[in-house]
């Protein structure tokens, strides 16, 4: 097995900074500005967070195939996204770095999938201490030891996350399909309401309503940093004693109230916890849990329909860099009145949707163990590659 550093398997060695911020001067190109909140924990991008820039001199930090990207510093230190050649123009901000991987060095999507393991992971979180979160400088990135398998180990390697990954990205648009025909229902269950009959969210759902877990209770916590800023579903959780935060189960919507988390349209649905179960999360969460009824599916709709986002960010209230919205606010936004009928050809039509997108989740979750799994293994030769079949 040899070990090499991130450094001595990139082009021009250690890792250059991404632009600070897109400068004054004006060009006549338009970039996407790759900023740390636009990369998923999967090393995913949220195409639709993306911001257009057309500063001068953005173009000497587009990222080119075989790039990788790394969040340097806050809770998401260590995320990053590994540019296959696909994505045109795309630059990347200054709080990330970049290296540029030699394929004559190593296979550049081995480095992709060693920087989504677990064992990457530990290692971002040994620069961890107490609360502080990691600061990681190119230096510290450029010097990461990176087993090598021999290149044919490395090309089969890729071989099995790509096929892992494919299931997984076909799941993820079956899902953002469905979800999409829930909004088009949603849309068409208000445009048919008399706009003359108005109804209030609090009138329609509980704001953080109560949800019983003990001190120290062992249970599921989904922090901010996992909520989806597109789809229903968060990308994971950590089993943690309960502490305070907001506490919900399922059927419940979670809602960012904080900047920037809202403005990026940080948001879930809950419908993936045993039937009795209360996990917990952040507490710049709001929860709404549906009266009467109300489908709680109509809530989660709710809280991604333009004009319920764009009122809940105007009414953001507190110094620049910490506002928030409050359970009050939210409360009062108003919309068309539906009726029960309209509300339960909604329910019929719309909860399938939400146990096929939950079914996928799962599978995906249960695919991406697999991968996290397997990869420790396939590097360090515990299991013989010939074996596996995906």
């Amino acid at each position: 097995m040899e070990i090499k550093t991130l450094k001595e398997l990139s082009i021009n060695g250690c890792g250059k900074y991404g632009i600070a911020a897109p400068a004054v001067e004006k060009n006549d190109q338009l970039y996407n500005y790759l900023r740390i909140t636009d990369i998923n924990d999967d090393g995913t991008i949220n195409y639709k967070g993306l911001k257009s820039v057309n500063a001068k001199g953005a173009e000497k930090f587009i990222l080119k195939k075989n790039d990788i990207v790394f969040a340097r510093t806050g809770a998401s230190t260590g995320r990053n996204f590994f540019c296959d050649g696909t994505d045109k123009n795309l630059v990347y901000a200054g709080f990330l770095i970049k290296f540029s991987i030699d394929s004559k060095k190593v296979n550049p999507k081995f480095i992709k999938y060693y920087c989504l393991s677990t064992k990457f992971k530990n290692w971002v979180n040994s620069f961890n201490s107490g609360s502080t979160r990691g600061n990681i400088n190119a230096q510290t990135f450029g010097n990461m030891k990176v087993e090598l398998p021999p290149r044919i180990v490395q090309d089969n390697i890729v071989n099995i996350m790509d096929a892992l990954d494919e299931k997984i990205k076909v799941n993820r648009k079956i899902n953002d399909n469905l979800e999409q025909q829930a909004f088009a229902l949603f849309k068409q269950l208000l445009l048919n309401t008399d706009k003359n009959k108005k109804i209030s969210v609090s009138d329609i759902a509980y704001l953080n309503p109560k949800r019983n877990l003990s001190k120290k209770q062992e249970a599921k916590y989904i922090e901010m940093s996992n909520l989806s800023t597109t789809s229903a579903f968060p990308s994971g959780w950590d089993m943690k004693p309960f502490n305070g935060g907001m506490r919900f189960a399922n059927g419940d919507t979670l809602l960012a109230r904080i900047t920037p988390c809202l403005e990026n349209g940080k948001a879930a649905f809950i419908n993936f916890l045993d039937s009795s179960e209360v996990a917990f999360g952040s507490t710049e969460y709001i929860v709404l849990a549906s009266k009467g009824e109300v489908p709680p599916e109509f809530l989660y709709c709710l809280v991604r329909y333009p004009l319920f986002y764009d009122y809940a960010i105007k009414n953001m209230n507190g110094s620049s860099g910490r506002q928030r919205v409050s359970s009050e606010i939210i409360g009062s936004f108003e919309l068309p009145h539906p009726s029960l009928n309209d509300l339960n050809r909604f329910r019929i039509y719309v909860s399938p949707l939400f146990l096929k997108m939950k079914s996928n989740f799962f599978e995906n979750i249960y695919l991406s163990s697999i991968r996290n799994t397997l990869l420790p293994k396939l590097i360090s030769g515990g299991i013989d590659i010939s074996k596996v079949n995906i």
